[in-house]
């Protein structure tokens, strides 16, 4: 049920490889393994179990048990709290093994790992168990006949998939809100990159938590993730992927009327007004398309470029794309681009180049496979200039370190082009004008956008789209309507 493991920067760990389930990691039913790829090399790195139907049955089973159990229903927000807490605060003394994992298995740089997700898991988790304590009800006056008050409950067993793109950070942000509620967990992990999260199981039971309170699986979408959306002891699905899946989810939910959160696809427009500092611009478009190698369901991948600063600002992009794009093994210091995560991903990626160049967009810079010794599933960082709107590269998300750069003439005509899209997750604008920057931002149908910045989340604000790119909002203090219900209560003070 686990394996010793050793990494290229030294450090060695214990991976574990089961399903965990009630405080245990257990073999899947039917004996089914999934192989984790290291991305960089093409290496196997170990080979974890799958669950089947019967194992998520299993694992609900244990998370409705824990809900009525009073060791878990019976703590106080207080005491729910100081157990989120104890958990980041091991994961944090475990930073450097759990980021190895992540770089391992994911291919994100190391230092991304550890600057960046490993403290996302934490400050949520903390952020979370704050609030544990401070999600109140109301007591409203409704005149001296009455005495009427709500009270905040859990939704239940809560169902919930992640992503391999941010492993650590949309466990996390799935895993705070609800545990907060008082809610219980089945977590199904991405097939593509399960070893950081199994890894933070082991630390679940040592931090306090009650059997059946977290559960953590593997398995196929196809399989395990279905099994959980529609299994009917699952009262809320809480999915972040891609939009054609989340239309699955919420076909599959439907048949017991689930409480669903969904954050889907996105194809975000990043706008360049001829008054914007284009620095500034193109040192925020280069971190809102090319980080995570791309794959970051809110990169700013559409970028539009007044006319009278469309030269201007390509040169500069390129040069920024250029001087920071440093491709390479993710262990080392300098890399900030590692591979794509799969195989599947890498040709999908690819594929998508090959038609941005058939279909008549200029290539400026990338373009190419970029192996390192030969090996991995690295692509050099790409830029399409001369981009017209009906393009692929223009309208599908591609996933991958590649943007496509079009120019505009007017303000209307920005706004038109930013919003004609079937997603509306976020958007970013530059301009020196504010009256500009706050009217234009109104008019973009986007559930969050940027100015003069782009992808500059913070797990305190609400995070979530409009139109195709989702429902709800995870997050903040928002984050916590979507794991909980209001009850309302009402006494009549005139009897007797």
């Amino acid at each position: 049920m686990e394996v010793e493991l050793s990494a290229p920067n030294g450090v060695k760990w214990t991976q574990p490889l089961g399903l965990f389930i009630n405080n245990e990691f257990v073999k899947s039913s039917n004996d089914g393994k999934i192989a984790s790829i290291n991305p960089a090399t093409e290496e196997e790195i170990c080979s974890v179990h799958a669950a089947s139907a019967d194992d998520v049955d299993k694992a609900v089973k244990a998370a409705r048990k824990a809900l009525k159990d009073p060791s878990w229903k019976s703590l106080s927000g207080t005491e729910r709290g100081a157990l989120m807490r104890k958990l980041a605060d091991l994961v944090s003394k475990n930073a450097e093994t759990i980021a190895t994992i992540e770089c391992l298995d994911n291919g994100k740089p190391y230092q991304t790992a550890l600057t960046e997700n490993v403290p996302e898991f934490v400050n949520v988790l903390n952020y979370y168990g704050g609030y544990a304590d401070k999600n109140f009800g109301q007591v409203m006056d409704v005149g001296p006949g009455k005495f009427a008050y709500t009270v905040k409950e859990p939704l239940g067993v809560c169902g919930q998939i992640i992503p391999w793109n941010y492993p650590l950070d949309m466990a996390a942000w799935k895993l705070g809100p609800a545990l907060c509620c008082g809610n219980t967990v089945v977590l199904k992990l991405a097939e593509q990159t399960p070893l950081s999260v199994l890894y933070v199981a082991t630390l679940v039971k040592e931090a306090g938590f009650p059997p059946g309170v977290i559960n953590i699986i593997n398995g196929f979408g196809r399989e395990a993730g279905a099994a959980l959306v529609q299994h009917p002891g699952v009262d809320k699905i809480a999915f972040t992927g891609s939009t054609a899946t989340g239309k699955e989810i919420m076909k599959m939910a439907s048949a017991t009327m689930k409480n669903i959160t969904l954050e889907t696809g996105g194809k975000s427009p990043l706008i360049v007004f001829d008054d914007a500092d284009l620095d500034l611009a193109a040192e925020w478009a280069h971190i809102g398309i090319m980080s995570n190698q791309g794959q970051i369901c809110t990169a700013t991948s559409r970028i539009l470029v007044q006319q009278g600063v469309y030269d201007a600002f390509v040169q500069k992009f390129k040069a920024a794309v250029e001087n920071v794009s440093v491709v390479g093994d993710p262990f080392h210091e300098t890399t900030f681009q590692g591979p794509q995560v799969t195989r599947a991903q890498y040709e999908r990626v690819l594929g998508y180049i090959k038609a941005g160049r058939e279909e008549g967009a200029t290539v400026l810079m990338g373009g190419e496979p970029a192996p390192q010794n030969g090996k991995g599933f690295f692509i050099k960082p790409t830029v399409f200039t001369d981009v017209k709107t009906d393009m692929t590269i223009y309208k599908e998300e591609i996933f991958g370190p590649c943007v496509a750069i079009a120019s505009f003439k007017t303000e209307e005509e920005a706004i038109h082009m930013a919003n004609d899209t079937t997603y509306g997750l976020g958007a970013a604008l530059f301009t020196r004008n504010l009256t500009r920057a706050h009217g234009v931002a109104r008019e973009i149908e986007a559930g969050m956008v940027w100015i003069n910045s782009s992808n500059d989340s913070d797990y305190r604000i609400p995070f979530g789209g409009v139109k195709q790119s989702g429902i709800g909002r995870e997050l903040g203090e928002a984050g916590l309507n979507a794991y909980c219900n209001i009850k309302s209560i009402h006494v009549n003070m005139t009897a007797k």
